[in-house]
């Protein structure tokens, strides 16, 4: 046991005090938060040097064009249909000051089309913004073609808009109320972190075996300890840095994220509508519903048990680890480059991608028997069961997967000891998996 602490030790110490494990650790939580500003980000940057085009509007109608309104990126100018007799002609005469021409043909009631002419492909927002807009037109002009007094007040009034609410019993009768979309975000956040860290850990187990054997140390090491103690000691200590890099984000995600909270808190609706004076009531009917989304949020995040998750989520990325990690160990063993080793890692690799899409397609679906039985899989467990974890899966079905998982991630650990003590003094030769086979029978 000390020679495995030892090397536990020098494991553990030579990766936390390395600067790109510092930088990592630091920058990513970081990164992680911005990269939910980011679409809104470029989308703004990507409109804010953008001049307003003018686009020339033929209605033959008479009666749409003003219902197109003028938005940061287009400004429309209605005309007559009656005014243009050569639609080219009459963009060539604009020397390049009108960007398209749109044709509302008098027969748009019945053929519910339009045509935008110009030089270059049309842009899809303008596209967007034609359809919105004479779409509800249209759809208004239809209803008023009937003749009802009132009937569009009625079809407005009667487009109704039902909040769906959760509540989850507990043991002793009392209510809950839980959100479904924060279970989702929640499981799918939990698999990835799983399936990236093993991935990570793993292949940064085989790197630093390969780098052992080829600079000859592990020749020296292994004169001072048993194979199983250093494949063990490198899974182990490895393993400690993936924990304790958890750890801080999990800490520094929870101070910024706070910081966040709070600065979005003294922010009212006017910042969020970018300084847009807002319609009488319109402001009072916002700060409402945002209220009450706010209010759903934190009742959702409130209900959630992190201590049961956060737990569980824990042993998972244990035994997911050791089963992959010593994999990696093993197949590290067998080459003399870290190039050498896709033949062995791919299949690895493989099946975690398989785990990482059978997860995904859980999340519509927790409780169905694909997700029950990849959760059990030992081989897909630790990624699946993160994605079922915040629906309340039963504890028998949790306590199988997790003692069918360390079961096998023992037997791959002694197989991994038996590849690893043969693999690692074999040099000059790519190995077959049918020679490996052979080591592993003795």
């Amino acid at each position: 046991m000390k020679k495995l602490k030892l090397i536990i030790s020098r494991e553990y110490m030579a990766m936390v005090k390395s600067k790109s494990f510092i930088l990592t650790t630091l920058l990513m939580p970081l990164l992680i938060l911005l990269c939910g500003g980011v679409p809104a980000l470029i989308g703004y940057l990507n409109n804010a040097g953008s001049d307003t085009e003018t686009v020339a509007v033929i209605d033959e109608t008479g009666k749409y064009a003003r219902a197109i309104k003028d938005t940061d990126l287009y400004h429309f100018v209605a005309m007559r249909g009656d005014t243009v007799t050569n639609l080219h002609d009459f963009y060539d005469k604009s020397n390049g000051s009108i960007a398209a021409v749109v044709v509302i043909p008098a027969r748009v009631d019945s053929l519910h089309t339009v045509t935008i002419y110009s030089e270059g492909t049309v842009n899809a927002n303008l596209k967007s913004t034609l359809n919105e807009a004479l779409s509800d037109t249209l759809t208004r002009a239809r209803v008023a073609s009937y003749g009802v007094e009132g009937l569009q007040d009625m079809i407005d009034n009667s487009t109704v808009d039902v909040d769906v609410k959760s509540v989850k019993w507990s043991d002793d009768g009392s209510e809950n109320e839980t959100s479904t979309e924060i279970a989702m975000v929640l499981g799918f956040a939990l698999s990835m972190l799983t399936y990236m860290f093993v991935l990570m850990y793993g292949a940064m187990i085989m790197n630093s075996v390969v780098e052992e054997k080829t600079t000859r140390i592990v020749e020296v090491i292994v004169s001072s300890c048993k194979p199983f103690q250093l494949m063990m000691g490198k899974i182990i200590g490895i393993g400690l840095v993936g924990l304790t890099q958890l750890a801080v984000w999990v800490v520094l995600i929870n101070v910024i994220g706070a910081v966040v909270a709070v600065t979005m808190g003294g922010m009212d609706m006017s910042m969020l509508s970018g300084g847009v004076p807002m319609a009488a009531g319109a402001g009072e009917m916002a700060q409402q519903v945002d209220d009450n989304m706010v209010r759903n949020i934190v009742t959702g995040l409130l209900n959630v048990n992190y201590g049961a998750i956060l737990s569980c989520f824990v042993f998972y990325f244990i035994g997911g680890y050791l089963l992959y990690g010593a994999l990696f160990a093993a197949f590290g063993s067998a080459v003399d480059q870290a190039s050498d080793a896709g033949q062995f890692t791919s299949p690895i690799i493989l099946v975690m991608i398989i785990a990482l899409y059978a997860g995904m397609a859980c999340i519509e679906n927790p409780n169905g028997p694909m997700a029950v039985a990849c959760s059990i899989i030992p081989f897909t467990s630790p990624v699946v069961m993160m994605v079922r974890l915040p629906y309340d899966v039963p504890m028998w079905q949790v306590a199988c997967s997790l003692l069918l998982l360390y079961a096998t991630a023992a037997t791959f650990v002694w197989v991994a000891a038996r590849i690893y003590r043969t693999g690692i003094l074999l040099y000059g030769k790519k190995y077959s998996f049918k020679e490996i086979f052979k080591w592993i029978k003795g």
